[in-house]
């Protein structure tokens, strides 16, 4: 009625299943890999217009690239996001060399106009203007366009250095 003999992988059989382990074993190790230097990320802001970026960590950003970084912890920074706030992202238009100006209000990275101070937040709270003079080595003059953008061309953010840099991010939504 039953057959009792148990049915035997052939060598090709067996060579597959070894394969396929092992596959899935490499590919295992390959996505904890990718997730130790890979992370998602929400912007909460109106400063950019992407909300959703794939973040990779341990590569200094190139002028252009969206930089994600850790804003600080400035009393105003703290009044508006908190007293653990959540990284920023915004766009790395300075680089160590570089040189950051203003005119009037305008902020201008090498004579380039960038984005424009204002006086106060949308809530009224004093803005003080940022760092002016050579990008430091090690850090990043980052901004956005915005009005409204919070970044460094205020003292509050400041030039962005690696102690303070998440990684570079590129927008996927």
């Amino acid at each position: 009625m039953f057959n009792n003999r148990a049915k035997r992988l052939s060598t090709k059989g067996k060579l597959l299943a070894i394969a396929a382990v092992f596959g899935i074993g490499t590919a295992v190790t390959s996505l904890q890999q990718w997730g130790e230097t890979h992370a998602f990320m929400i912007n909460a802001t109106d400063s950019l217009p992407n909300w959703a970026f794939l973040v990779e960590s341990g590569r200094f950003p190139d002028r252009g690239d969206y930089v994600i970084f850790h804003p600080g912890h400035d009393p105003v920074t703290q009044k508006y996001f908190g007293e653990e706030p959540g990284a920023f992202a915004k766009i790395a238009f300075g680089l160590p060399g570089d040189f950051v100006t203003r005119e009037g209000h305008d902020v201008l990275v090498n004579g380039e106009r960038i984005a424009s101070t204002k006086p106060l937040t949308k809530r009224g709270d004093a803005l003080t203007e940022g760092p002016l003079g050579v990008v430091p080595e090690g850090c990043v003059f980052a901004a956005t366009h915005h009005k409204d953008g919070f970044d460094s061309r205020y003292s509050h953010i400041g030039f962005v250095c690696r102690d303070r840099l998440v990684g570079t991010g590129v927008a996927i939504l």
